[in-house]
């Protein structure tokens, strides 16, 4: 009976991340004449976004301005809201603004603001959400596409039309689901894209795969592993950061003990070892 409900408890959680993180949004305007429909993509705090019209080439970008979290109605068992708002940039310059308000369950509210003549558009989610379709970001003007649960293929169309293509660690835990991240991993100002899954093992720890954003070259690379004889986990496990310090931390289980490792990057982008700590004491 336990087994039974812990796969239907896994089963629940698994679908509620597709519900939420299935890509795109495809949202229609409402009260007019000849509506109009887009295909809405966005990732984590509401970074890499973009919108993609029907009917027309091409993706235009957004920028997030803001992003809240309203976690209110969890004493009464609601889920959490999360309201976006971007700004449309159209060759460097705000064109419209971006609303909406979503939770587990889709779209609550949604908008949109067109600048040149302060024309408001409410926008209603359409039912089909793109469930099958990969996941997209457009970040630093490239176009990233991964799947969060089917595959492991990863394809990042570069504004140049360079194509680059690899592979992601596969998914081998028992109802895996690949998370992603948007954030300045290496604090040089340029935000980076990473996905972790779980560990191969017992599935306690998140393996991260973390893809820097080189503004020279204007292209993602991939950050190395950490090669250190003194470091505990010599991975790049359970990954967080502190900016104010420039400190990228891992965490990783060996044995009955938890440890983490603190590092600092170098100019070149290695991570340096600064020294380990025991999380178990």
């Amino acid at each position: 009976m336990i087994n039974k409900c812990s796969t239907i408890l896994i089963c629940l959680i698994v679908f509620a991340f597709c519900k939420s993180n299935a890509q795109p949004y495809i949202l229609q305007s409402v009260d007019l004449a000849k509506p109009f429909r887009l295909n809405l993509y966005f990732g984590d705090q509401g970074k890499g976004a973009f919108v993609k019209y029907v009917g027309q080439t091409g993706n235009i970008a957004l920028r997030i301005k803001s992003h809240k979290r309203d976690t209110s109605g969890r004493s009464d068992g609601q889920p959490d809201d999360e309201t976006f708002i971007w700004d449309e940039m159209i060759d460097g310059k705000v064109n419209g603004t971006y609303t909406l308000m979503h939770n587990i369950n889709g779209v609550e509210k949604a908008s949109y603001w067109r600048k040149k003549d302060a024309k408001k558009f409410n926008l209603v989610q359409l039912e089909g959400k793109g469930t099958l379709e990969n996941d997209r970001y457009l970040l630093h003007g490239a176009l990233i596409s991964f799947n969060h649960f089917d595959h492991h293929k990863l394809s990042i169309q570069y504004a140049d039309g360079k194509l680059f293509n690899t592979l992601l660690p596969a998914l081998d835990s028992p109802n895996p689901v690949r998370k992603s991240y948007i954030a300045d991993y290496n604090f040089d100002g340029y935000d980076d894209i990473a996905f972790s899954i779980p560990d191969a093992g017992m599935g306690v720890y998140q393996e991260f795969s973390i893809f820097l954003y080189n503004q020279n070259s204007k292209r993602f690379e991939k950050l190395l592993e950490p090669d250190n004889s003194n470091a505990k986990c010599n991975c790049l496990c359970d990954v967080t950061l502190d900016p104010k310090k420039k400190l990228l931390f891992t965490a990783c289980r060996g044995g009955a003990r938890w440890w983490q490792d603190i590092y600092r990057f170098a100019p070149n982008n290695k991570l340096m070892w600064i020294r380990s700590k025991d999380l178990s004491k």
